[in-house]
């Protein structure tokens, strides 16, 4: 197993190098270097598969990686894609620590409330806006703007304005 950390370990650098690159050049770049590291892995999974205990752990998990392995490199066939879901996870971190928190908002709609805030929270984290100064500058302004033009304040609309 000892020789599949180390492949992965391969990919993993890979997509270090790839992480500055356009989606074009990424693809580009996981065609030429890590599909023939994802074959030297699929071809070891098939090596070993005969070998381990179909009930052990490592058989568990060669058997799993051998069943989600059109999944496993779905990364490779898109440049915009992440080759894992690392991102998405630590982004969740918050809702599942704060779950027992907000088991009680009061009504439903503290709980919609609580939901668009977070939304708008996330929004603005994942844009690279401090959630803080946008909340504080739209709630100053939004009773004077335009009903027709509130698109303006969305929090992607918000930080291209301030450019």
């Amino acid at each position: 197993m000892g020789v599949l950390l180390l492949l992965i370990s391969r990919l993993y650098r890979i997509e270090k190098e790839a992480a500055p690159l356009f989606a074009a050049d990424r693809h580009q770049l996981r065609q030429t270097h890590a599909r023939p590291i994802l074959q030297k892995i699929y071809d070891y999974l098939q090596s070993i598969r005969t070998e381990v205990l179909p009930k052990s752990p490592a058989g568990r998990a060669v058997r799993y990686l051998l069943n989600q392995w059109a999944a496993l490199n779905r990364y490779c066939a898109d440049g915009d894609l992440s080759i894992d879901n690392n991102a998405t996870e630590r982004s969740l971190r918050g809702i599942a620590i704060g779950r027992n928190n907000w088991a009680f908002l009061g009504s439903d709609s503290g709980g919609h409330t609580a939901a668009v805030q977070r939304s708008f929270t996330g929004s603005c984290q994942l844009i690279g806006v401090e959630p803080f100064a946008w909340f504080r500058d739209v709630l100053a302004r939004i009773n004077s703007h335009p009903i027709n033009r509130l698109h303006e304040l969305l929090p992607h609309h918000w930080a291209a304005a301030r450019a």
